[in-house]
């Protein structure tokens, strides 16, 4: 099952941001899920905050860099590079470009992605668009 849960992980991230295909939450992602680290519950947020995403940094790529997995759980480490084309938390478009590196856990019960959490420094896609400065 570690195994395809690792691939499952791996079809959500890749097609999501890559593809912008949304249908595979449908797929892959139970219907009572739950996203920590947003406060999100069900699959309409969670489609919706993707898509504020997508929306924000329209041309997303993720790689994976990375998955670890042990029973019912999935961690990813992936690398996104992204313009910011879009309004970024109500802060303008700047255009700049953003590399930053983000981990994602996912919980599975019968093949779907129940829970997740999605860890990323928002400090530092700040700080490359040009919103917050740092003298150290």
């Amino acid at each position: 099952m570690t195994a395809q849960n690792e691939a499952i992980a791996r079809r959500f991230l890749e097609e999501t941001q890559n593809e912008r295909n949304l249908d595979v939450v449908d797929e892959v992602v139970a219907s009572g899920f739950v996203g920590r680290t947003a406060g999100i519950t069900g699959i309409g947020a969670l489609k919706d905050s993707i898509l504020e995403n997508l929306q924000s940094f329209p041309d997303l790529r993720v790689t994976i860099d990375e998955q670890l997995s042990d029973g019912d759980t999935v961690v990813s480490r992936y690398t996104a590079r992204a313009t910011q084309g879009g309004p970024f938390h109500g802060l303008e478009p700047t255009g700049k470009p953003v590399v930053f590196t983000a981990i994602a856990i996912h919980h599975f019960a019968d093949g779907k992605i129940t829970e997740g959490w999605r860890l990323v420094d928002r400090l530092d896609i700040l700080e490359q668009i040009g919103r917050v400065g740092v003298n150290i």
